[in-house]
């Protein structure tokens, strides 16, 4: 007992707050994507501008990831993360006002997912690279299973709340729910007592990210797990925008279902990460890694084709359990290939390729309309499965 994860971690008090910071932002996160795509569902029927209401929390990552990963190594982290969460509440704060005065529009709930996914792409080269300098590199894997398992709690319990939320007290509960959360998010950060040093000085931004990118090329490891990061974030993570619309068209649920459908895949992943803190060693990582991202996609192609509210769940389950392999190796892989003194940069790039993931929204969105939101979301994961295959050359050396 005194050698398991949990109990190293205990010698770490600053990792425990920074997965805290982790678990409020995401729930939030989660939250708030339920809500806004119910309401914008309801408001337009637009299976389109649901999706892309997703898509503008992603769209930040491809367009500013890699310099925001090049420019965390010249601030203090700590005071960088405390501005991006301070921006975040600052943004539901004015969304639950402009919801109370009745002039909440589409608009505004697009250019909040935006700002949000500004915070959100600073999450690997500002937070995970602090949870790595306060645990050290031998405890990575286990501190991000335990960060990827807050992750995927808060995808169980986030899509519940946001539905029950908005049945019972309208989009402006949500709001003024995550600005309490926030709040609390805020006074961990203020706890972190461990300084993590800048790794570079005022030089030039575009210089240090194209050695990061030098870097990537000789290293096949990390030219495998970036491409795989892009099959997923194109053919597989963009269904979870269609899940409301599915639940709601297909499976004939309310926004108390929807958000309960939701859950499931949260739980999934929940029991997945923690199976992966218990138990996973280096050797599986990359396996896990692979293995992670084909289970996800044959599952949404199970979900998107099934009729019946409890099979349904169990797809989700299942993605859930495979998501969790995939999302905890992601950062861990990367993380470990990578040189102590670009690490922010090279996840600045995985970033990037997270990014990609607008061009899926676009595409889902958009088919969606046309064939419908069931047949859309499997026909797209059973392209991510032939993806997967085209590929392999690239991946087989992780």
């Amino acid at each position: 007992m005194t050698n398991s994860p949990f109990r190293r971690m205990t010698e770490a008090p600053d990792f425990w707050r920074l997965w805290y910071v982790g678990l409020i932002v995401a729930t939030v996160r989660w939250i708030e994507t339920v809500a806004v795509g119910v309401v914008v569902y309801q408001r337009t029927e637009s299976a389109f501008l649901v999706s892309m209401m997703t898509m503008l929390r992603l769209l930040p990552m491809g367009l500013f990831g890699v310099l925001l990963g090049a420019l965390a190594e010249r601030f203090d982290r700590g005071r960088t993360l405390l501005i991006v969460v301070l921006l975040m509440s600052v943004t539901s704060v004015v969304l639950a006002v402009l919801d109370r005065t009745g002039q909440l529009e589409i608009w505004h709930l697009a250019v909040a997912s935006f700002i949000n996914g500004c915070g959100w792409c600073t999450d690997n080269p500002v937070r995970r690279v602090m949870i790595g300098e306060v645990v050290g590199r031998e405890k990575m894997g286990t501190a991000m299973s335990l960060d990827v398992g807050a992750n995927n709690a808060s995808r169980m319990i986030g899509p519940t709340i946001g539905g029950f939320l908005l049945a019972g007290a309208g989009i402006q509960g949500a709001f003024i729910l995550s600005v309490l959360m926030y709040c609390t998010a805020l006074w961990a950060i203020f706890a972190v007592s461990s300084r993590i040093p800048r790794t570079a000085d005022s030089g030039a931004v575009l210089a240090r990210i194209a050695e990061g990118f030098a870097l990537v090329r000789t290293d096949k490891r990390l030219i495998g797990v970036l491409v795989v990061t892009v099959i997923y974030n194109i053919f597989a993570w963009p269904f979870t925008s269609m899940i409301p619309v599915i639940g709601l068209d297909r499976l004939h649920l309310g926004p108390e279902g929807v958000g309960l459908l939701s859950s499931v895949d949260g739980i999934g992943a929940f029991a997945g990460a923690l199976l992966a803190a218990l138990w996973l060693t280096p050797k599986w990582y990359g396996r896990t890694y692979l293995c992670g991202v084909v289970c996800y996609l044959i599952a949404v192609v199970i979900f998107a084709l099934v009729q019946s509210p409890a099979l349904a769940g169990a797809a989700l389950l299942l993605t859930g359990l495979a998501g969790a392999g995939f999302a905890t190796m992601q950062a861990t892989l990367v993380y470990l290939a990578a040189p102590p003194d670009m690490r922010s940069r090279i996840l600045g790039i995985l970033t990037v390729c997270i990014g990609t993931g607008p061009i899926g929204f676009l595409w889902l969105g958009w088919l969606a309309d046309r064939i419908g939101a069931h047949n859309a979301t499997a026909l797209t994961a059973a392209l991510g499965l032939l993806a997967m295959a085209a590929t392999r050359r690239w991946w087989k050396d992780i």
